[in-house]
């Protein structure tokens, strides 16, 4: 799995995710700093890239356009340092590996851990 890290995240998740021999890029390492969110989305898909956020953007677009890729890791913290929720976010991208490989939505925030298979299925 690689985890590209969107710009509204610190720097410091990449170097917390190969602590955990997880291989990231942060996106202003690979992309333009004013690029749509679809156009990361693209690049995540085309790349192999599951994005990891705190945006509720790239869920939304995962609904609106019923996509299946790529994956999205959206943490929903007040503190989303990686020095305070980084145990969590690694321990359950561990968990669901398989899930991301394949295509879901995972929400992780301080109480519980959740994840919704894609495409986004309306309720």
């Amino acid at each position: 799995m690689k985890l590209l890290v969107y710009m509204n995240l610190s720097l410091r998740w990449v170097s917390r995710l190969a602590d955990a021999d997880i291989e990231a890029a942060d996106w202003s390492t690979v992309g333009a700093a004013n690029a749509p969110d679809a156009e990361i989305m693209a690049f995540a898909k085309t790349h192999g890239y599951v994005v990891l956020t705190h945006d509720l953007d790239f869920s939304a677009i995962l609904a609106a356009t019923h996509g299946d890729k790529p994956s999205v890791v959206q943490i929903r913290a007040e503190d989303v340092s990686p020095d305070v929720i980084g145990k969590p976010v690694v321990d359950a991208l561990r968990q669901m590996t398989a899930d991301l490989d394949e295509g879901a939505l995972l929400t992780i925030d301080p109480n519980r851990t959740r994840v919704r298979l894609l495409p986004l299925q309306l309720r």
